[in-house]
């Protein structure tokens, strides 16, 4: 059984859909009336089915999932199951525990350099496909704040989620304002005059949801005191601009977010290829710092995001090039030439850094 997760109209069910069409057998959308009513008595409408079944936002019905625990361990197996959801395994209550070690979870995001190669129109327009597809800019930004008032006032609440979409909206704009920046709930809190962990609860329902990213820090008994909260990155550069009220190139690249929007969109480009228990960031209290360090296979790497056509070597750099002992630091910026700035320290574009053998799949 495998579990394709991602946000809603990130292209999803349109791969399904795909799959459905090459290989046969049955299609249901749990938005769907009439596929609810057939799913009613799930052992009579799924028993007997063959080939490729698959079940579309599967998190509006996750009682379906003790079914499909029991049709999965069937023998022999009739069916493949794949299932579509919109919300994280935890976020969906008890799935995972459900379909433990009986499913494979794959994330699935927008658009990518890779499917649209225009790198200034995906950055400021994000990966959903409607968004980066819009006939003008400012259509696009109508889409996204279409897409943004949709989810707060139907998914969540669809969820099962009692949070009002007013506080969650006002939450997630302030949110956009601490983009990769560590995480502070106290001060979240203060802003917003609730609980600390009503700001944690609020964080991790759009985490779960696909929208925030937790980039956990990396701990080691090194000697210096770390950082140990995380960084949160708002997942699509388009939502972020929307909840930063940026809609045009000019208006992004005179704002004082211009830098973080590039280290959070590149670094999301970057992550999607690494599993999340390789990636991580680094940070001192003494203030030195790393965008991205990947740990995996015995190896460590890092990543700097620079957006300036010409960066230069700094000094959080070089120590964390000491300290971590990285095999290498790449410095990656929106430029076409990679060029060595010293030894292990090489800026890179974008696109050549999703070639790297530390991000390959």
């Amino acid at each position: 059984m495998t579990a394709l997760l991602g946000p809603r109209q990130c292209g999803k069910t349109t791969l399904a859909r795909e799959l459905h069409r090459q290989m046969k057998g049955s299609f249901f959308d749990l938005e769907n009336r009439q596929d609810l009513a057939r799913l009613q008595d799930p052992v009579r409408a799924l028993g007997d089915l063959r080939g490729l079944v698959v079940l579309d936002e599967v998190q509006k019905q996750t009682d379906l999932l003790e079914t499909l625990r029991v049709l999965a361990d069937r023998r022999p197996r009739r069916a493949s199951f794949l299932i579509l959801g919109s919300a994280s395994p935890d976020l969906m209550h008890h799935s995972s525990q459900s379909l433990a070690g009986r499913v494979h979870f794959i994330d699935m995001q927008g658009f990518d350099l890779a499917e649209a190669p225009h790198l200034d129109r995906l950055w400021l327009r994000g990966g959903f496909p409607s968004s980066y597809l819009a006939a003008s800019g400012s259509k696009s930004f109508e889409w996204r704040e279409d897409f943004l008032k949709t989810f707060l006032e139907r998914d969540i609440p669809q969820w099962g989620i009692r949070v009002p979409a007013a506080t969650l909206r006002r939450f997630w704009g302030m949110l956009a304002h601490y983009h990769g920046q560590t995480w502070n709930a106290s001060e979240i809190a203060s802003s917003l005059g609730t609980a600390h962990t009503t700001t944690q609860h609020y964080l991790d329902i759009l985490t779960g949801a696909f929208m925030v990213r937790q980039l956990p820090p990396w701990h080691e008994n090194m000697g210096k005191r770390l950082v140990k909260a995380p960084k949160v990155y708002i997942r699509d550069s388009g939502l972020f601009h929307s909840l930063m009220s940026l809609e045009t190139k000019d208006g992004l690249y005179a704002h004082p977010k211009f830098g973080a929007s590039w280290e959070g969109f590149a670094l999301e480009h970057l992550i999607r290829r690494v599993p999340d228990r390789h990636a991580y960031f680094w940070g001192t209290h003494a203030g030195a710092e790393l965008d991205l360090l990947i740990d995996r296979d015995g190896k460590r790497w890092g990543f700097e995001f620079k957006v300036s056509e010409a960066p230069s070597v700094t000094k959080s750099m070089r120590i964390a090039l000491k300290d971590l002992k990285l095999q290498r630091l790449w410095v990656v910026y929106p430029g076409s030439h990679r060029f060595a700035m010293s030894d292990l320290i090489e800026a890179i574009p974008l696109a050549q850094a999703l070639q790297l053998d530390a991000v390959k799949e």
